[in-house]
């Protein structure tokens, strides 16, 4: 694993490079991110926003997705890779937000990771991208970038998302998602990295590096 002071150097060049990293998934409230954010598992930011975008005109708080009703849901939402499940899930952690938190989306892990269809990674966007807490959502790019940047040997999302919390400051953690999502989908491409255009390539030492 790469030497503290190190990883802190690659970071500060993505934070002066992008120092306000944003979310490219679309909502204007902590329920239709959530939504948002379970849509896109195993999809892409911009499919999902497609099928969000005349979705959320209808149902943007639980209950209106409760009277929109899980067939009509499916509608919306048949572009989306496992589009079925995902339907349940949504209708089900709608009826657990209405029942049992008043209508509102927690800020808290524990009751996030209570409701269908969330795990700690959606539960982590959700509470670093509207809460702005300091936690680390690992998805495949974070997970693949830590570990081709050598920031982690952890072979699940907990051990990267742990070595990561062990080395970066709070302020830090808030946008190392964005960062590393960013980097990843644009330069630091999984079939061909474009290290050409990359900020950081005095730092990497992969065998495919094109410089």
């Amino acid at each position: 694993m790469r030497k503290k002071a190190e990883i802190l150097e690659i970071m500060k060049i993505f934070a002066a490079e992008n120092p306000n990293p944003q979310s490219e998934l679309n909502f204007h409230n902590p329920y239709t991110l959530l939504v948002a954010v379970v849509l896109s598992a195993q999809s892409t930011d911009k499919g999902v926003n497609k099928a969000t975008e005349k979705l959320f005109e209808i149902a943007d708080t639980p209950q209106k997705m409760l009277d929109l009703g899980l067939e009509n849901l499916k509608q919306y939402i048949k572009t989306i890779g496992l589009f079925n499940n995902k339907a349940k899930n949504i209708i089900e952690l709608s009826r657990q937000l209405v029942e049992n938190f008043n209508g509102c989306v927690p800020a808290d892990r524990d009751a996030l990771v209570g409701l269908a269809g969330v795990g700690r990674k959606t539960a982590n966007v959700v509470m670093n991208v509207w809460y702005n807490q300091p936690t680390l959502a690992v998805d495949t790019h974070v997970m693949r970038i830590a570990h081709r940047l050598d920031f982690s040997k952890g072979k699940t999302p907990l051990e990267v998302e742990n070595d990561l919390m062990k080395v970066l400051p709070a302020e830090m953690v808030v946008h190392t998602n964005h960062w590393l999502v960013l980097f990843g989908r644009y330069i630091c491409k999984a079939q061909k990295p474009l290290c050409e255009k990359c900020p950081i390539s005095g730092y990497c030492t992969s065998k495919d590096k094109r410089l």
